[in-house]
């Protein structure tokens, strides 16, 4: 009987997919990729065709010999690697590297599920196909792309402003889109303007009117002269019902998740940064463990940009809404609409669950509390996108006072269609909700009117999430690529993140100028978003990889030459500390390795001397009166402990206050948006706002 071996990515898979397939079936995992080009040498033949050069990734030996002594036993050999661009490449690698291309007495192919299922596995190995060098060849245009930017630039950043520093084809442009919005920020200009609002009475009812203009114009106060000639004018003024406009709107369902709108809402709605977001999400994919079910995968594949959904699981989403929530409630499904469709690669569906009938609740005892959130944000999202709109019932009304016009609106629900699942942030409660309609001519009762300085604002700074949005919408990287940019950028302190906020640091400020003097066009958002437009086009067939390399090495090269010789060094002193090097006495500096700060001795490499760098938050410890610092455990959970470990064992999962219970003096701790007694017989409670509670 003929046996066959299935290669797929992730040990995770594995488990999960054995068990769809009968004895006949070997399922083995590569790990990823086996092959890429080497690290220590740009690897890229600039003279001979620009053929890359690749070499087996340092601790794959022992995974290729176990996957060889496989190959032998088996006739057919599936590569089942992930359903993209990417996965192609590491199936051509897995081909090459195995010599499957040279075995004359196998059959090799590679097949491809968007969700691991057995319905979906099965289908698969009954449609083995070649593998798609078109595909490939746009990874290794890729690779080689980035291989070329970053090889060829990073050096000159070291020589120029300090060693360990990098630049990217994708994370520079990513990082000059910051520096772009800091400078807005920094070059905004705040202007001055006033509203006025009347507070109203209809009967017994208080209603807030807005100032909407004069003489028929809407209008803008813009100082407080001008409010108080407005306010005076109403003194006498009878405020009188001029327009009432009654009317119906309709809201429609979002859109199911693509990998983009999928980082966005998590980091909006479950604070999850990017890379987060896409750990847990590949988990979900591969398999967890489900009480009663064994290893099941939860959602469809992770990374595509296509809102489409197939009909399968359309049908299957509206049954269980009709069955669940009503016929009214199922709708055809929204799955188009976007200013970027043509963008869209539409290779995969959009991320859904890949049971629709496997709700949060039920797997919630299954689940660790984060990946619970984001199964049900990925669930409540998919079952909305198959439901119908949400309608409303809508008042405009104008409110005549002399030559001025005031405003008010409300709007009640009629029917909450998809928001009884998946309820929106923006969906705001009126503050007018009006119970009885408001009739032309009627006269309202003015309580006061009052106006109210504002000025206007800078830009936001960008968060992950508006990041995001922005790569996306100038078509930037794809959506596999932000989480490591921006970790990227991140790790490399060019940014920093405070709350939701990025901001550049001084570092990145200078990396930044240096890119856009001496490389305009590589962190140019135009040209970055053609060289994506041409990686698809390989992607198809339309171009030849090469012939893009081609167009693209000599500039970069002719662009670097001519920085070594004309850019000016800038030297960013490392920051010094008032830890003391215990070997030789030296202030120890910051530094910034691959796993984040630590503290090395100035003196390197006289004095070799290291330690881990341990965060103060400026509160002394309860137990000893050292100070706090913030510690990771071994899964990297932050909690905050005492500086003098081991000597002082104390650690709190939560922020630890310097300021004291004035009800049992125990220290307190910051949860949320309130202080709370560390003591939990006491139940002291303080709002940050000043609010206390026992």
């Amino acid at each position: 009987m003929s046996k066959n071996l299935v290669i797929v990515e992730s040990p995770a898979k594995v488990k999960t997919i054995k068990k769809f397939l009968g004895s006949n079936y070997t399922v083995d995992a590569s790990g990823g990729h086996v092959r890429d080009l080497p690290k220590s040498q740009l690897g890229i033949d600039v003279t001979q065709e620009y053929e890359p050069r690749y070499i087996t990734i340092r601790g794959k030996g022992d995974t290729l010999a176990r996957l060889r002594k496989e190959v032998k036993k088996a006739d057919h050999i599936y590569l089942a690697t992930d359903p993209d661009r990417e996965g192609e490449a590491i199936s051509w690698h897995l081909s090459k590297a195995l010599k499957l291309d040279e075995a004359v007495d196998k059959k090799v192919s590679r097949i491809t599920f968007n969700e691991i299922t057995k319905n979906a596995v099965k289908a698969s190995l009954k449609a083995p196909r070649k593998i798609d060098m078109d595909l490939v060849d746009a990874q290794q245009a890729r690779r080689v792309l980035d291989r070329l930017v970053g090889y060829m630039i990073s050096p000159l950043l070291w020589e120029k402003v300090k060693r360990g520093l990098s630049a990217g084809r994708v994370q520079s442009v990513a990082l000059r889109m910051i520096c772009d919005r800091e400078d807005e920020i920094n070059s905004f200009i705040p202007e001055e303007y006033w509203t006025v609002d009347a507070e109203l009475a209809e009967g017994k009812k208080k209603l807030i009117a807005h100032y909407y203009g004069r003489d028929g114009k809407k209008y803008v106060p813009a100082s407080e002269e001008e409010v108080n000639g407005i306010k005076k004018e109403l003194e006498h003024a009878d405020f009188t019902v001029a327009e009432v406009k009654n009317g119906v709107r309709s809201k429609k369902p979002p859109l199911p998740f693509t990998t983009s709108t999928l980082q966005q809402v998590a980091a909006s709605n479950l604070n999850f940064s990017t890379s987060k977001t896409m750990r847990l999400a590949q988990q979900l994919y591969e398999g967890v463990e489900i009480k009663g079910l064994g290893t099941i995968a939860l959602i469809t594949y992770l990374r595509t940009d296509s809102t489409r959904i197939s009909e399968e699981a359309d049908a299957a989403g509206r049954r269980y809404i009709s069955e669940n929530y009503g016929e009214k409630y199922a709708g055809g499904g929204n799955t188009t609409g976007g200013k970027n469709d043509a963008k869209i690669q539409d290779a995969h569906e959009a991320i859904r669950p890949v049971n629709v009938e496997l709700t949060p609740t039920e797997v919630k005892d299954s689940l660790p509390r984060d990946l619970f959130r984001l199964y049900h944000l990925i669930w409540t999202r998919f079952v909305a996108s198959r439901m119908t709109p949400a309608s409303y019932e809508t008042t405009s009304v104008k409110i005549a006072a002399g030559r001025h016009l005031f405003s008010l609106s409300a709007s009640r629900i009629l029917f909450d269609g998809f928001l009884s699942v998946y309820s929106i942030d923006s969906e705001k409660e009126e503050k007018n909700a009006l119970t009885e309609s408001l009739e032309m001519g009627q006269k309202l009762s003015a309580l006061s009117v009052t106006g109210e300085q504002h000025f206007t604002q800078p830009p936001a700074h960008y968060t992950e999430a508006s990041l995001v949005r922005a790569l996306e919408e100038d078509g930037i990287g794809r959506p596999s690529t932000y989480a490591p940019t921006i970790s990227t950028i991140l790790n490399r302190r060019y940014i920093t993140k405070e709350k939701k906020n990025l901001y550049v640091t001084e570092l990145g400020d200078v990396v930044n100028r240096i890119m856009k003097k001496a490389f305009p066009t590589i962190v140019d958002t135009a040209f970055t978003a053609n060289m994506e437009y041409l990686l698809d086009r390989i992607g198809d067939g339309s171009v030849k990889w090469k012939t893009v390399i081609e167009n693209f090495y000599p500039d970069l090269d002719d662009s670097v030459a001519k920085a070594k010789k004309e850019l000016e060094s800038v030297k960013i002193a490392d920051e010094v500390t008032d830890e003391i090097c215990e070997v030789c006495g030296r202030n120890m500096v910051i530094k910034y390795g691959p796993h984040g700060k630590f503290l090395a001795c100035p003196g390197f490499p006289d004095c070799r001397n290291t330690r881990p760098y341990l965060e103060k938050i400026g509160v002394a410890c309860p137990k000893c009166g050292k100070d706090l610092v913030i510690r990771k455990s071994k899964k990297g959970r932050v909690y905050y402990g005492c500086s003098s470990y081991p000597d002082c064992e104390f650690m709190s999962w939560q922020k630890p206050s310097a300021e004291k219970c004035p009800n049992c003096g125990t220290y307190m701790v910051e949860k949320g948006n309130k202080l709370m007694c560390a003591n939990k017989n006491c139940g002291f409670v303080k709002n940050l706002g000043g609010d206390e509670k026992n």
